[in-house]
């Protein structure tokens, strides 16, 4: 039987959703400083947004896994599109930090559907064989939104205040929404056929306990946890450390950290050439070395002269350690995509939000190099482990 054609606007339209929601994961880093003055707290303390959204994001992979498996993963994108939107812009209203700390909760809960899903969605429509390459031009959107969080997030911070970045940010999430309905209704091959049974919570969390009795989800889930936790944990702190440590402005924080995008854009173009001739388990190994280079090297860095180049290792180091585990995820459980990959993005934010909260009284007390060289020790580590795993994985 001939493959089912990928649905090419569909792609790129969920692309968009994916821009969006990158663009609000990392918005908040460059902003710390300017957050934290206006609430007069520490920069540890004004984390706690950083913490609030992706213990958000994380939670509800739980509800949107399931949900979009049975009344379809674009359509529940569409949905969390708008909902995240709305949320955002209404963050900009807050007027104390528990206030803020709300609002970006419920905009990472509203969020934790479309990026997860679209994973899921590619998983449906497209062959394992090429997949990691599709998932890798993918991440181009991802990227850009990264870039653009970063940069423009530091950048309109610092000219216009925080809350105009949310109010944008907010907008750019409902137009995504609306244009993903807008594609269902012209094209409805966008949505893979949909299951007829019931949405059961029992069947749910037995479905659950069924993924985690499988050592193999066990390993994506303990690999990518542990990523999160030591990549994060250290990089919500960069932007406040290139401000308070090297004396850089705001606008320039945004840009310098915008080069961690570069570093992954040469990872998403060079993707397929990388797998060919690294394979998987050198892609992994290759991304956890870079990583700790990357991070040792800027917590002796002497000057901001540096930091560019230091952001592009880290970019390009991150994206083919997390694009190997991915495209792994994707494959885990075929029979419950859509659970599997929240499972595994709940993994991921839950070990994020412990980096940053644990990280938080270090960088007050010692400063960011300390959460550097933890960074440092910890991900060439997991990538060593994974890669012996990735050497003894089933095969589904």
């Amino acid at each position: 039987m001939a493959p089912r054609p990928m649905p090419l606007r569909a792609l790129v339209l969920l692309a968009f959703a994916a821009f969006a929601s990158s663009i609000n994961l990392r918005m908040c880093d460059p902003l710390l400083p300017i957050i934290a003055g206006d609430f007069s707290t520490s920069v540890g303390a004004a984390s706690a947004i950083v913490v609030g959204f992706a213990v958000g994001y994380g939670l509800l992979q739980l509800v949107f896994g399931p949900v979009g498996d049975r009344f379809g993963k674009y359509l529940v994108t569409a949905l969390c599109s708008i909902a995240t939107g709305v949320a955002t812009a209404w963050a900009a209203s807050a007027t104390t930090l528990d206030g803020l700390i709300v609002a970006r909760f419920v905009a990472g809960a509203a969020a934790a559907g479309p990026i997860p899903l679209a994973f899921a969605w590619i998983g449906d429509v497209v062959p394992f064989e090429r997949r990691q390459a599709v998932l890798a031009r993918f991440l181009t959107a991802q990227i850009s939104g990264i870039v653009l969080g970063q940069a423009v997030g530091g950048l309109l911070g610092d000219l216009y205040g925080w809350r105009a970045v949310f109010l944008i940010v907010g907008g750019c999430h409902v137009l995504a929404g609306l244009a993903l309905l807008g594609e269902l209704r012209l094209n409805p091959t966008a949505q893979p056929p949909l299951s007829s049974r019931r949405l059961r919570m029992g069947d749910v969390a037995a479905s659950m306990l069924d993924l985690l009795r499988r050592p193999w989800v066990r390993v994506m889930l303990v690999s990518v946890g542990i990523e999160g936790f030591a990549f994060y944990g250290a990089f919500a702190y960069i932007g406040a450390d290139l401000h308070h440590r090297m004396g850089v402005g705001l606008g320039t924080v945004g840009a310098l950290m915008a080069a961690f995008g570069a570093g992954a854009i040469v990872y998403s173009l060079s993707a397929r050439w990388l797998l060919e001739r690294l394979g998987e388990r050198g892609l992994a190994l290759g991304g956890g070395l870079l990583l700790c280079l990357g991070y040792l090297s800027l917590a002796v860095a002497p000057s901001v002269a540096t930091v560019p180049i230091l952001m592009v290792v880290l970019g390009l180091g991150f994206y083919m350690i997390h694009n190997t585990l991915q495209s792994n995820a994707t494959q885990m459980a075929p029979e419950a995509r859509g659970l599997g990959v929240s499972l595994f993005a709940l993994a991921l934010f839950l070990g994020q939000s412990l980096g940053v909260a644990l990280a938080a009284p270090v960088v007050d007390g010692l400063g960011a190099p300390a959460i550097y060289v933890v960074a440092a020790v910890i991900l060439p580590a997991i990538a060593i482990w994974f890669r012996v795993q990735l050497a003894i994985r089933p095969v589904n």
